[in-house]
């Protein structure tokens, strides 16, 4: 019988602390954005973009890594509604992380514009042009950046929960590695 895993493995390890400061940078330079009308603007863009979509890779890299190698089960001792919530929010979080990316994507081709990665290389539009289209996707866009900041603080005061006050080792799970 193999023994039961108490921390995430160091690959899933390494995808969450380098999307986690990424996720947060994408959402206060997106706010950024969308503030100014200065020179910074297009800068500003010119990193969104890419940033966009490295993420979209590390987000189905970490979906992948997350469905072979699993996670360490939640303490026992832990509520049966926090047990729900905890996976809820993980749910939650990985649909925002991979529809965030797709949908500025797909914002960004019904209005005509490119998705540049670096100099000429360009991703393929992914919606028709359209401006309705654009203003739908652009709105929700918008919505669903609300709606991650507060997963993600949600997580983060979760992650504190159990780290500072129970101690029960689901921060520790993910804060490093086996003993």
């Amino acid at each position: 019988m193999r023994p039961t895993r108490t921390h995430f493995s160091p690959l899933a390890r390494l995808l969450h602390w380098t999307m986690a400061p990424l996720i947060i940078a994408m959402l206060f330079i997106g706010v950024g954005m969308v503030a100014t009308v200065s020179r910074a603007h297009d800068t500003l863009i010119a990193i969104h973009k890419p940033l966009g979509i490295a993420l979209l890779l590390l987000v189905v890299l970490r979906v992948g890594v997350r469905l072979t190698r699993g996670s360490p089960p939640l303490p026992d001792a832990m509520p049966a509604l926090q047990r729900f919530a905890a996976k809820a929010s993980h749910l939650v979080l990985y649909v925002l992380m991979a529809a965030m990316p797709l949908i500025g994507w797909a914002m960004l081709s019904a209005a005509g514009y490119p998705v540049t990665l670096y100099g000429p290389l360009h991703l393929p539009p992914i919606a028709p042009h359209n401006v309705e289209l654009f203003a739908l996707l652009r709105a929700l866009h918008t919505w669903l950046a609300f709606a991650l900041f507060a997963t993600v603080l949600l997580h983060l005061a979760a992650a504190l929960l159990h780290g500072l006050i129970r101690h029960d080792g689901v921060f520790s799970s993910m804060a490093r590695g086996e003993r």
